[in-house]
């Protein structure tokens, strides 16, 4: 039993926890609003919507994002299709078996055409009356054959996210952060995948940042109430932008 005096160490405070809410298009958009409703009802903000903006977008669609910025909703860019039709070499076609199908666009480019892709998203919210975004999220956090020094010289995010953690483009800072995910469409990546979230919430207990990816059918897949737990869990909630600001993330 310590004494009176003894002293004691303090515990590690909470991470800030980065809620976003992936995969966000025309055709998600009914499902995205009921997941944006059960993230309130859990008192969850702020949330940044990953848009993926080459997809076929109407005025309506354009509209409700809007509205959606209105409420507060932060946008960042999430690729340009969010889809490959045609995949690279040996990596990209591992990858996509493994991990990512074939979401993982930037794979099947070369810095040139990952530079282009990332000049044409950004172009695409200023077009339809948005800020541009300050967070751009490669599909399945893959940026492909790009180095941090094109990033930060040619490429016009402020931050991109990869599956590591994120790169501060202004400064070169590389901040690791654990990441949790739910997206268990299957049985066979129900196991997997709470294996990853377990060793990340024990990562969480000495990290400074978490992240917590959500995709548009995680609360309907097995893991909903691993999701739901985790955002009771981890409750100190800030935007990508408090990683540069707050210097416990730093």
């Amino acid at each position: 039993m310590p004494t009176p005096d003894a002293q004691t160490t303090p515990p590690a405070p909470e991470p800030l926890s980065l809620v976003s809410v992936h995969d966000v298009m025309p055709e998600t958009l009914n499902v995205v609003e009921r997941v944006l409703a059960e993230l309130a009802a859990l008192q969850v903000e702020p949330v940044t919507l990953l848009v993926v903006p080459g997809r076929d977008w109407s005025a309506a669609d354009i509209e409700r994002l809007h509205a959606l910025v209105q409420r507060g909703y932060r946008l960042a860019a999430h690729g340009w299709l969010h889809h490959c039709d045609r995949l690279g070499g040996l990596y990209h076609r591992l990858h996509a078996r493994l991990l990512s199908r074939r979401v993982a666009e930037h794979l099947a480019l070369d810095t040139e055409g990952i530079l282009e892709l990332l000049h044409r998203s950004r172009h695409w919210f200023v077009a339809q009356g948005f800020a541009a975004p300050t967070l751009y999220v490669p599909p399945a956090w893959a940026m492909g054959a790009i180095t941090r020094t094109h990033l930060r010289a040619a490429a016009p995010f402020a931050q991109y996210e990869v599956f590591g953690g994120i790169y501060v483009a202004k400064t070169g800072q590389f901040i690791s952060t654990p990441m949790l995910g739910y997206e268990a469409d299957s049985a066979a990546r129900v196991p997997p995948l709470r294996l990853w979230n377990a060793f990340n919430r024990w990562r969480a207990q000495r990290a400074k940042v978490l992240r917590i990816g959500i995709h548009p059918y995680d609360f309907d897949y097995a893991l909903a109430q691993d999701l739901r737990a985790d955002l009771s869990r981890f409750r100190r909630f800030r935007e990508y932008a408090a990683v540069e600001d707050d210097k416990s993330a730093s």
